[in-house]
């Protein structure tokens, strides 16, 4: 009889534990660090930061950005495969993620096989700015210059392998003009050159680059995607500028390693996701000339595919090599 009581009492207990112990594991239950591959102020920081912010506005978790901007981003990827599988450790990563697997000729990882998609969290055009000194009031007028300056024009970009990178080379390729690549830790870097001079142009995350074109810091010539930009509406898209191979669109979204268990990663995905529907949310991007493009895990990972793919084509035309 004891025994039975014994038995009883024990399995009451764990109905009254265990909804207990669910309760403390649900996640997340302590900060979240948040690898950013670039330096504070570029694109994808800015993007980090504001999903962060509401991240812990919704969890009480702190959001923790830490900013490695080296090699390409592939400092950050071996920092995020080396942590825990655990959701505490995530990566949000631009175009540049994608380039690099073709860039490098050898990665300490795989690209497409040991990162989980997330979600792609948004779309970001791109601006050619130039340096005020050249008086450049066109795209004509940069591809006139080159012309005539052979290997003597200098462009900036976040990095080798960035996106800035590839689409200064894809439009290299399509004006056939002989430049100078001159890469950077990131966009704000990259942008300071710019207006000292020190690097003629450069294709900016619009981002970065509004306010400065605004306060006619820097000259901006086109936007490199197919439509205007309502940030700076007065200038012309790549389809006006009439250039085959000038547009292009950078991106940004959000990682976790491959082992990434499929609730956490699914959790992860719907408050983002929520996030980024968010009018106020739409609006503060919006602003910034990025726009919200949430994705399920599975497409997201659908697009790093597709895109390791596209980008290995622009890598191979260029020539570009990262070692």
């Amino acid at each position: 009889m004891n025994r039975k009581l014994s038995v009883l009492l024990t399995a009451i207990s764990l109905l009254i534990v265990a909804p207990c112990a669910v309760a403390q594991d649900k996640f997340p239950t302590k900060p979240i660090r948040m690898l950013v591959p670039f330096s504070p102020g570029s694109v994808t920081d800015y993007i980090a930061r504001a999903i962060g912010q509401k991240l812990y506005e919704s969890w009480g978790q702190q959001v923790v950005v830490d900013n490695r901007p080296s090699a390409g981003g592939v400092i950050a990827s071996e920092l995020l495969l080396s942590a825990p599988p655990d959701g505490y450790t995530l990566m949000t990563v631009s175009i540049g993620h994608t380039v690099n697997a073709s860039l490098y000729s050898k990665l300490p990882y795989d690209t497409v096989k040991d990162f989980a998609g997330i979600t792609l969290l948004a779309d970001v055009p791109t601006v050619l700015v130039v340096t005020p000194t050249l008086g450049l009031k066109s795209v004509k007028d940069l591809v006139d210059l080159a012309k005539a300056k052979p290997g003597q024009i200098n462009y900036a970009s976040a990095g080798v392998g960035s996106g800035a990178h590839m689409n200064a080379e894809q439009f290299k390729l399509a004006t056939g003009i002989n430049i100078v690549h001159v890469p950077y830790k990131g966009t704000p870097e990259a942008l300071t050159n710019v207006i000292s001079g020190s690097v003629q142009f450069f294709f900016s995350p619009i981002t970065g680059a509004a306010a400065l074109v605004k306060g006619g810091k820097i000259t901006a010539l086109a936007v490199s995607t197919k439509n205007r930009s309502p940030v700076l509406p007065d200038l012309p898209s790549a389809s006006e500028v009439g250039i085959a191979g000038f547009e292009f669109n950078l991106w940004t979204g959000l990682l976790g390693p491959v082992k990434l268990p499929k609730e956490i990663k699914d959790t992860l995905n719907r408050e983002v996701v929520r996030i980024l529907n968010q009018p106020d949310m739409k609006d503060r991007m919006l602003t910034q000339g990025a726009t919200p493009h949430p994705m399920t895990p599975q497409e997201f990972d659908g697009f790093i595919k597709n895109e390791v793919e596209r980008l290995a084509k622009v890598v191979k035309a260029s020539g570009a090599r990262a070692d």
